[in-house]
């Protein structure tokens, strides 16, 4: 079935949002980033050790941590979007890789985090918001959690 004008609108709106979103956390750009959520809203970053809260207690947190970081490139994929009037939910992919200084000051390490993004959005005068944010793991090469260390391939006997 063809989506509506009014559909295909919100579509483009919730997608420009999720890009600000993650525009915001690359450029550090915190005004930009807190712009992305309603007032009120509720942000659990606990899925990767971060924190959870409100906007001004995760932005707190996100001003500090990201610091560390100087290279970063969050990217918001595959979304999956479902609207009900003024309300939405949106479940949509990351794929976040980032570096951060050696003891010697380079940024050579490089770590690789995935998951999801899982949002309740609402529709507000100055459009699409992030109401609700919970982060969903999926795999992270800084902690080793999913891929874990290389461990050396076994065979049964008699393999090949």
């Amino acid at each position: 079935m063809p989506l509506s004008l009014q559909e295909l609108s919100d579509r483009i709106e919730i997608d420009d949002l999720l890009t600000r979103y993650a525009v915001g956390v690359d450029r550090k750009d915190w005004d930009l980033w807190e712009s992305c959520f309603t007032p009120d809203a509720f942000i659990d970053y606990r899925a990767f050790g971060g924190t959870s809260g409100s906007v001004k207690e995760v932005r707190a947190w996100l001003e500090k941590t990201m610091a560390i970081f100087p290279m970063s490139q969050h990217m918001t994929i595959n979304r999956e979007v479902a609207i009900s009037g003024d309300r939405a939910r949106c479940r949509s992919g990351f794929y976040n890789p980032m570096t951060w200084p050696t003891p010697d000051g380079e940024p050579t390490k490089l770590s690789i985090d995935g998951g999801y993004y899982c949002d309740e959005l609402v529709r507000t005068q100055d459009g699409w918001k992030i109401r609700r944010r919970v982060e969903e793991f999926s795999y992270s090469t800084r902690t080793m959690r999913i891929f874990g260390p290389a461990k050396p391939e076994t065979r049964s006997p008699g393999a090949r």
